[in-house]
């Protein structure tokens, strides 16, 4: 793929300036009510209530995701405390989770990997999406230990009902749904059916949205880089190249009886969407996935479930520049997990599992930066709680062994590497009166690091630069202390964490202060070193119930959240500054409505290569009307970002040369029987 110059230049200038700095499509979640029983399973396979969780998780269920915006999953779940996204265009952005990214965060589906290429650069699509969820759990922090160190950053896991789980209620249910915006001259639409067949379940689905380019109040251009660099902004309107096309169809088919139910589905997901950085550049991906799960309750003394699952994908991208084929990349492997669920004793629950991984990557093309390389991975896990009533613990171990090979770019012989790598992790909760919970966690993680961070070498022009990985790495390890405040008291319901990671060995990408000439062009040359780091901060939510009678209720609400990154090397680059949101939501039998003002702040704590972020305060406003008696029918509408303001994410690469959205409006129906 040959960039187009004037692209290329722009891109390059941003970075030269702003980092190794997309668009945002991001908005503010869709708010959700969180029941005090809810059952988090990421995570905790046994399953733990959400207000006596001791790692932070947040749920959208179906109800919420039924309302939600037809966006990619970072832009989605962006907003909810400790999140944001990576905002590199509508088509690709991944959640970024209390300030890390890319291999620290890990996106599952029903637990398991994408085996795609998603977190080798920012341009690449995650091959999932929202739209095929009927719930998403989004775990913080490393204390993920039935999914290793890889997800040392945190989890975000989507969960489908693809493959029953149980039969289907009155013998046939299903939903349908569609929407509208405005900004992008974007529309969704999206179904899905299960029928009972005997014992057997059978279930079809599909969506397809479709978006051109995006408005924006003014100018692609920050006034931060014009400064910088002494150019004009123009009033542009739009964000160029920031269309985004998607389209999947699966199937499923489970044996359900009174014991569980085994099950295997077929998936296919197809997209093309601009890459935002360059106007001509676009990527058509396709994935076909096939998956098989199966939970069998068990006659035992100490165990009381089987679960098992697996699935195995291909994948391929292609990046275009116009109409000639350019870069191409593939992955294909498969990952599998069996996990054995204890039966509770006197409070005691616990889990123990094993999880394998074999995926080979590939990269063809003038501008494959990374090398084919096979990985290998295997780990071994249990995770136990003890809830004596008014106290307890909760405790975990995990030993991952991953294997990666690859013949380096212009290399003569294959590296291979190996790790072996411990984590483990020690809990105490007290609950010193109704409706609280205070938790203290201490966790050791570690990670091996990625293909990329070992083995790329060549120009990446998704970040405008030269990457060059080191595979001599060692593994990132991090040691976290977190507390964790649940609280339910009368109207008042809220949840604190507050946390410290210590990093040895953080594996950050610098800048050498050389430059690499393609094609007449300078790109200046980032390295991948290991120092020391920190990461500090909090996440708080809460909702005050002003006034509630049966079903109605007016409530107040409240998030905030914070972290500070500091490595040897001075302040890690493309943290997100703090966030403000607050918000008043009417809900009732027939119509819920909610107001929100989010502020997020300056980011002025930037490393040496990039700029800073102004502040922006958004107003977004929501309402929904079920019109019929039996509730089967949803119309919504939300006015996002109505002061048409100026906004800039600062954890995405491109925020000086894409905003974020402008101005939209949103309608949707959704019919469900």
């Amino acid at each position: 793929m040959r960039p187009v110059s004037v692209s290329r230049s722009a891109l390059r200038l941003a970075v030269s300036v702003a980092a190794m700095a997309g668009a945002a499509h991001a908005q503010t979640a869709p708010a959700q009510e969180d029941s005090v029983d809810d059952v988090i399973v990421t995570g905790r396979p046994f399953g733990v209530t959400d207000n006596a969780s001791l790692i932070a998780v947040d749920v959208l269920d179906e109800q919420a995701l039924a309302v939600a915006p037809v966006q990619t999953l970072g832009d989605l779940v962006a907003g909810l405390p400790g999140v944001r996204s990576s905002s590199f265009a509508p088509g690709a952005s991944r959640p970024v989770i209390r300030g890390l990214s890319g291999p620290r965060v890990q996106v599952l589906t029903n637990g398991l990997g994408m085996i795609d290429a998603s977190a080798v650069s920012p341009d690449h699509q995650v091959a999932v999406d929202p739209a095929e969820a009927n719930r998403i759990e989004t775990v913080r922090g490393p204390s993920t230990l039935t999914f290793g160190g890889s997800a040392i950053g945190g989890v975000v896991n989507i969960l489908d009902e693809r493959i029953p789980t149980h039969a289907a209620e009155g013998g046939v249910d299903g939903h349908v749904s569609t929407q509208y915006s405005s900004v992008d001259d974007g529309y969704g639409l999206g179904a899905r059916l299960a029928a009972n067949v005997g014992s057997f379940v059978l279930t079809v689905d599909g969506f397809k949205r479709d978006s051109d380019d995006y408005d924006i109040p003014g100018s692609a251009i920050s006034q931060r880089l014009a400064t910088q660099e002494g150019i004009a902004r123009d009033n542009a309107g739009t964000v160029v190249n920031s269309f985004a096309e998607i389209q999947q169809v699966g199937a499923g088919a489970s044996y359900v009886d009174d014991r569980g139910f085994v099950g295997v589905s077929i998936k296919n997901t197809q997209s093309n969407y601009g890459t935002v950085a360059e106007p001509e550049v676009s990527i058509d991906l396709e994935q076909t996935r096939y998956d098989f799960r199966a939970q069998r309750d068990l006659d035992t003394t100490w165990f009381e479930r089987l679960n098992l699952s697996a699935g195995y994908a291909d994948y391929e991208h292609t990046e275009f520049e116009g109409p000639e084929v350019g870069t191409i990349f593939q992955s294909s492997g498969y990952e599998g997990r069996a996990e054995l669920i204890q039966r509770e004793h006197d409070g005691w629950q616990g889990v123990v599992g094993v999880q394998v991984l074999d995926r080979d990557f590939d990269a063809i093309g003038e501008e494959a930066f990374v090398p084919a390389t096979t990985i290998k991975e295997t780990g071994l896990y249990t995770v136990q709680r003890v809830d004596l009533g008014g106290y307890g613990f909760e405790g975990g171990l995990r030993y991952d062994r991953r294997e990666l090979a690859a013949t380096p770019i212009g290399g003569a012989s294959e590296v291979a590497r190996d790790f072996d790598n411990w984590s483990a992790s020690g809990s105490v909760f007290v609950k010193p009166a109704q409706g609280l919970f205070l938790g203290f966690s201490l966790s050791s993680s570690e990670r091996a690091p990625s293909e990329v961070e070992l083995f790329s070498d060549g120009v990446h022009v998704a970040t405008a630069a030269y990457e060059l990985g080191d595979p001599t790495l060692d593994s990132e390890k991090v040691l976290t202390l977190e507390g964790t405040v649940h609280l339910a008291h009368g109207p008042l319901e809220g949840d604190l964490h507050v946390y410290r990671a210590r990093y040895d060995g953080f594996i950050d990408q610098r800048p050498t202060g050389a430059d690499f000439d393609f094609d007449g062009e300078p790109f200046p040359i980032f390295a991948y070193v290991q120092t020391d780091a920190t990461f500090t901060g909090f996440e708080l939510e809460g909702d005050y119930a002003l006034w509630e009678s049966g079903e109605r209720s007016l409530k107040l609400g409240a998030a905030a959240d914070y972290v500070k990154a500091d490595t040897d090397l001075g302040p890690a680059a493309r943290i997100p500054p703090y966030s403000l949101t607050g918000r008043v939501t009417w809900t009732d039998a027939k119509w819920d409505a909610q107001l929100e003002v989010r502020h997020v702040g300056e980011q002025d704590e930037v490393a040496a290569f990039e700029l800073p972020t102004d502040s922006y305060t958004m107003i977004n406003l929501s309402g929904s009307i079920r019109p019929f008696a039996d509730r089967n029918v949803t119309v919504f509408a939300e006015a996002h970002n109505i002061t048409d303001e100026e906004a800039r994410e600062h954890a995405s690469f491109l925020k000086d040369i894409a905003p974020q959205p402008g101005r939209n409006l949103r309608v949707g129906v959704t019919y469900r029987f």
